[in-house]
């Protein structure tokens, strides 16, 4: 791939980055445009499945990977109001390494940035360009000309449109407008473990469900932080107030939580809420020299803690996509959608479904509970396979670790 016209990447998160790396592992040239002064991510932790670490180990990032992430016990569902323990996923189990191959992990996600950030760095193939917010696109017969908000112009082979949730890639390509509020906030902090006053596990991944509420939480940084994000049901999900009134609204949705709850809610940092939308899946994620990957394609809720990785997924087979095809990027982008629109489908509508179980009041939370409480291990174990055993490519070989090309080192 010629330098002077490379694939340019909109978005420098965990999905463009790795989308960046899959495709140099290829020999493309790949310039990586960024709006935000220098590249980095919030601060906060996430999850990921197994299936993840199909991406890493052909990047040969699996061990920087795992030398910041913690592996937990368990994966706990806890009853909000009288804190009995309604089901688990036994993640610590050598029976669920042995099942998916690769382990569960929690992670910093300035951590995980950070390492593909560095893999980033020292790959001549790829430019790194920051305080380069991409506002929109022109298509050439042969080329995209890309256009940023400080009035520059980037000229490339193709888009790659990895700018998340508020895509202005998508919102030029579609029109499709913004995510749909389900009338769900979230507040997300992260306090030392030191200073962790409530009687809670603090190994394990706790989520505690309610009606029209969840707190999550699990340790990051080999023990050394504590992760907590409350989210629930609010009236005011629109509105942009201060924390003294979104204080009061946690404190009216929580009132009848069991007390251990009460002593995470005391810790939140309240000087950010995050407002949750969904978005209908769709078939189509490309127009002529322009794709779209990760929350711009595909946003899903968090339930399944499978959007991150959703799109570092979607990076390793867009690249690898755009190999097979030779840079043929109108074909390789097809056989993407078809290698990853029902994959991603079936993410965003179970969490979707999940969403309302977790959150659901009265006799079908009790019904709920039941089930989900006579699952054996086996069970949960098979109810996962979809999603942690990993992808393939279509008509193609499994995408397979290739150490030559890796950029681990």
């Amino acid at each position: 791939m010629q330098r002077d016209k490379p694939i340019i990447i909109a978005g420098g998160g965990l999905g463009g980055l790795t989308a960046a790396l899959a495709l140099a592992r290829r020999g493309f040239a790949v310039q990586v445009l960024e709006g935000a002064d220098e590249f980095g991510a919030i601060g906060y932790g996430i999850q990921f499945g197994p299936n993840v670490f199909h991406v890493f180990e052909p990047l040969g990032l699996a061990d920087a990977v795992l030398e910041h992430a913690d592996s937990p016990p368990g994966v706990i569902m806890v009853d909000a109001l009288d804190g009995h323990e309604v089901t688990r996923v036994a993640t610590g189990n050598p029976l669920f390494r042995e099942r998916f191959r690769y382990p569960y992990i929690i992670i910093h996600r300035r951590d995980l940035h950070r390492v593909l950030l560095d893999a980033c760095a020292r790959c001549d193939l790829i430019d790194l360009v920051s305080n380069a917010m991409v506002t929109g696109f022109a298509e050439a017969s042969d080329r995209v000309v890309v256009r940023t908000e400080d009035g520059r112009s980037f000229t490339g082979a193709a888009l790659i449109g990895a700018d998340g949730v508020r895509s202005r890639i998508r919102a030029q390509m579609f029109g499709d407008g913004e995510l749909r509020p389900i009338g769900y906030v979230s507040h997300r902090t992260i306090v030392p473990m030191a200073e962790l006053a409530a009687d809670v596990r603090r190994n394990d991944v706790v989520l505690w469900a309610g009606p029209g509420f969840h707190i999550v939480h699990y340790p990051l940084r080999h023990g050394a932080l504590f992760n907590i994000v409350a989210v629930f049901r609010t009236a005011s999900y629109a509105e942009r107030t201060d924390a003294e009134r979104w204080r009061a609204d946690l404190q009216h949705t929580y009132r009848n939580a069991h007390p251990t709850m009460q002593a995470l809610l005391a810790m939140l940092d309240l000087q950010r809420r995050w407002t949750l939308g969904v978005r209908d899946p769709v078939r189509v994620w490309h127009k002529g020299r322009a794709v779209l990957l990760g929350d711009a394609a595909h946003p899903t809720l968090q339930t399944l803690a499978q959007g991150a990785c959703m799109a570092i997924e979607d990076g390793l087979a867009l690249a690898e996509l755009a190999h097979l095809a030779g840079g043929d990027f109108a074909s390789a982008f097809r056989q993407f959608e078809r290698a990853r629109c029902l994959r991603t489908a079936r993410v965003t509508l179970e969490s979707n479904a999940i969403w309302e179980m977790y959150h659901a009041d009265g006799i079908a939370r009790e019904v709920y509970w039941q089930t989900l409480g006579e699952r054996s291990k086996a069970e949960v174990y098979q109810c996962l396979a979809w999603l942690y055993d990993g992808f393939r490519l279509p008509d193609g070989p499994a995408v397979v670790a290739d150490p030559a090309h890796g950029f681990g080192a």
